[in-house]
């Protein structure tokens, strides 16, 4: 049987309607982004045919609400199994994160990685709103197996003091700073690649 892989990727989040259309107004669209593929897209590729690679689209990624994630992440339970893989990717992450510390997963985990993940719910650069992480991750340590924090140092969205602050709150997991990947927006990921097939295989 294929290795399950759910990756979900990121987005952004507004505390009200005002901030979305400013957001909106001012921000800049990157074309090149927009036409090509992304690591997340490669990845079925990357990994090969013994794995499924379940991207699914979250609701209106561009003003993100966790409840509404909620429910479409919940409609995917039914198609997972036993041994699942966890890949969230910047807001991705932190709804992983929160999901696990607040709910109770009905499959067994192999594996999470947190891929340059916001945790910081009291920063002057940006704040979670509905994704905000409650105070007690220990639910989370405990259902999403062995856990992997990567982030890089040149990262301009998130710093890397909120790999740090994963760190501390998951003593267990397995972090890996890198220094040239930015936001992890590259078309490739072969550290993720490499580290699925490891856990695959075993």
């Amino acid at each position: 049987m294929k290795q399950q892989v759910l990756v979900i990727h990121g987005g952004d989040t507004f505390g009200s309607d005002k901030e979305y259309l400013e957001f909106l107004r001012n921000h800049d669209i990157n074309f090149a982004k927009m036409t090509r593929a992304g690591w997340k897209e490669n990845l079925r590729s990357d990994l090969g045919e013994d794995f499924e690679v379940i991207l699914p689209q979250m609701p209106n990624k561009v003003n993100a609400r966790y409840e509404e994630w909620k429910i479409m992440f919940e409609k995917l339970i039914p198609f997972l199994r036993d041994g699942l893989i966890l890949v969230g990717h910047s807001m991705g992450g932190t709804f992983i994160a929160k999901y696990l510390a607040e709910n109770k997963f009905p499959h067994q985990i192999k594996a999470t990685f947190l891929i340059a993940a916001p945790f910081g719910n009291n920063e002057p650069e940006y704040s979670l709103y509905t994704f905000s992480l409650p105070t007690d991750l220990k639910d989370l340590g405990e259902q999403a197996g062995q856990i992997f924090i990567y982030h890089s140092s040149d990262d301009p969205l998130v710093p890397t003091r909120d790999a740090d602050a994963y760190i501390q709150a998951l003593p267990h997991a397995d972090k890996k700073i890198l220094t040239d990947r930015g936001h992890f927006n590259q078309e490739r990921l072969p550290e993720l690649v490499e580290e699925i097939k490891r856990l695959a295989a075993n």
